[in-house]
């Protein structure tokens, strides 16, 4: 693996506002910049929340005017950028929970997530089971779950068997949730021999009190860094001569 600079970004989105959301993100991006990050990830649905009721009024795609800065400063700072939001699907009501990714080259695609928890299958839609969840940085493979889709091991599976180097986990975990879920990743990272990243929501979004402790384990299993708790912060994980070895970085948001 050439040497590389991961963080899981545990922002608190403000329910259904994508301005003010978008306004976040780039404060962590610019703070990601500062730390030299080359992949930055958010948790599920950050551009919005987890908000099942407003998601179809929240639905994006890469292209949309108020997305534009997130796409310039992927380009300026040579960072890809992983940001969650609703994608439009065949039912207007239950939109695709997505991820869309912002690359260095200023191109971007989207991935939708394909395995739902009985709960948001009132509310959502899976994405296509073909979906590509796979993509490259800087020579280095990887793929992408977002929340339950990390919790049916085949998936994880197919990511190990396409060469994934790096398991990337875009979360909105509970405190309740979190040990389950954890376990089942650095049990990925064990297993498969891939580093494994969770990006979590770093308060409360949907209802849910969410855990935060977004959390980096290196090939083998080892946890290399951790969130405290909850809060804005910014997890970074570095592969170098040396190995891994990790950092957390507070966050301070301008109002």
């Amino acid at each position: 693996m050439l040497p590389l600079r991961i963080a899981a970004a545990q922002s608190i989105s403000v329910p259904g506002d994508i301005a003010a959301n978008v306004r976040i993100h780039t404060q962590f991006i610019t703070a990601a910049q500062h730390a030299g990050v080359d992949l930055l990830v958010f948790p599920e649905l950050s551009l919005c929340g987890y908000e099942p009721a407003l998601l179809p009024a929240c639905v994006l795609q890469p292209s949309d005017a108020g997305l534009a800065t997130l796409q310039d400063l992927a380009r300026q700072a040579r960072m890809a950028i992983v940001v969650g939001a609703p994608i439009a699907s065949h039912d207007v009501l239950r939109p695709h929970i997505g991820a869309i990714r912002f690359y260095p080259d200023g191109s971007s695609s989207v991935y939708c997530k394909k395995h739902l928890h009985t709960s948001e299958e009132s509310f959502a839609t899976p994405g296509d089971p073909a979906g590509d969840n796979h993509f490259a940085l800087y020579g280095t493979p990887l793929a992408l779950a977002i929340c339950a889709d990390a919790m049916h091991p085949p998936h994880a599976e197919r990511a190990a068997a396409a060469g994934a180097a790096l398991y990337i986990a875009s979360s909105v975990v509970s405190v309740g949730g979190y040990a389950a879920e954890v376990a089942q990743l650095q049990h990925y990272a064990g297993q498969f021999g891939m580093g494994v990243l969770i990006a979590n929501q770093g308060g409360t979004t949907g209802g849910y009190a969410c855990a935060g402790r977004s959390s980096f384990w290196a090939p083998g299993g080892d946890l290399v860094v951790a969130a405290p708790g909850t809060g804005p912060a910014l997890v970074v994980a570095e592969y170098g001569p040396q190995g891994w070895r990790g950092a957390v970085h507070a966050v301070a948001l301008a109002s």
